[in-house]
């Protein structure tokens, strides 16, 4: 059995309260996107009891995993490909920075986080304030791609100054639900992240980036002091 740690448990309690920040403003008949990763199974979780009290919503999922946490919550879960928008979207992030601007991916899910995303009236992230960066690039940035061009994809992402490894499962390729690869993308820090994620676009066989530059319309914080809302554009 894994024993946590004091930080562990520690950072887990800022991130459950933070998602159940995020969970109250879910109102009776949305539709909600849920994110996939350890930080958005405490929004699943938190939603699930509210649902046990009554709370009527309908939900779609960014992964496989998600659909299943979501369903032994008691969440009703449908396929998102009969969607055109959402009421809300609810997930965590790698990393943040003062802008709002966030890398996301490395649960493996980028490219369907980012379409709930982009479909969302109303894009929530929650994360604990380890994940606040003053600039992007703390850690690897994660790329989806075409199995087929993985290898052309790779020297054309490190022309842009990266360092450029698989994601792996074990011995093998990690394998994201549409069966594509990810490749970890090491630029360091971030000078002009918008620049970065246009150059990336116009890479054929590049499917998907973690850059979620413009897409998040607040954040919830878990800290040592309780829970603080980031939103977009205020001062």
């Amino acid at each position: 059995m894994a024993i946590r740690t004091a930080h562990e448990n520690d950072i887990a309690a800022r991130k459950r309260v933070a998602a159940a920040a995020a969970v109250a403003e879910i109102e009776d008949g949305m539709l909600v996107g849920l994110g996939t990763g350890s930080t958005a199974n405490f929004a699943i979780a938190a939603l699930g009891e509210r649902v046990a009290e009554g709370l009527k919503v309908t939900t779609v999922a960014t992964s496989l995993a998600t659909a299943r946490v979501a369903e032994a919550a008691g969440l009703p879960v449908l396929p998102f490909d009969t969607f055109a928008r959402l009421d809300i979207a609810i997930d965590g992030a790698d990393e943040l920075d003062p802008q709002l601007r966030a890398i996301k991916g490395k649960g493996g899910a980028m490219l369907r986080e980012k379409i709930v995303a982009a479909a969302a009236e109303r894009m929530i992230v929650i994360v604990d304030a380890s994940k606040q960066v003053t600039q992007l690039g703390r850690g690897p940035l994660p790329v989806e791609v075409l199995s087929f061009a993985a290898g052309f994809v790779s020297d054309r992402i490190e022309r842009l100054g990266a360092t450029v490894r698989r994601k792996m499962a074990g011995d093998a390729c990690y394998r994201t639900d549409q069966d594509n690869i990810i490749l970890d993308c090491e630029f360091g820090a971030i000078d002009d992240p918008l620049a970065l994620a246009s150059a990336l676009s116009a890479i054929p066989g590049m499917l998907g980036h973690g850059l979620f530059l413009d897409e998040i319309d607040a954040v919830y914080v878990g800290g040592s002091d309780g829970v603080i809302q980031l939103t977009r554009g205020a001062s």
